[in-house]
């Protein structure tokens, strides 16, 4: 199972990453006013993204895929600012944007993400011999 999570994350942070790249637009728009250079700062997270998912991905070393779990873990934390900002942004539309059954679950979403980055990299939790390779 670990295995399984880990491949659906890297596909998950993989096409995250493309599209950080692809369409930064949407990204910038939502990064707190806080954070300098914006588009500079989704160019990295796509990267960012793309390396996560390449360490996790890569059969070789396993403390090269627990490194991109925490990092990946770490990423997550770290852009939980510009989901919450997005969230703040939408909700004083006069639409309300994506509204909160959209936001709601995506805050309370992030600390399952941070989980699974960790979990399935083996960076934390009991590691089957299966899971050490």
């Amino acid at each position: 199972m670990r295995r399984i999570g880990c491949v659906a994350l890297a596909i998950v942070y993989g096409a995250a990453g493309v599209i950080h790249l692809v369409r930064p637009a949407p990204f910038a728009a939502i990064t707190p006013e806080w954070v300098p250079y914006p588009h500079t700062v989704v160019a990295l997270t796509g990267f960012a993204e793309l390396l996560g998912a390449a360490g996790l991905l890569q059969p070789v070393s396993l403390p090269l895929r627990r490194a991109a779990g925490w990092g990946l873990a770490l990423y997550a934390l770290c852009v939980w600012p510009a989901n919450y900002h997005h969230m703040q942004l939408d909700l004083a539309r006069a639409d309300h944007g994506l509204g909160l059954a959209y936001h709601v679950p995506r805050m309370l979403a992030q600390p399952l993400i941070i989980w699974w980055a960790l979990w399935a990299s083996g960076a934390v939790g009991r590691r089957s011999a299966s899971s050490r390779t």
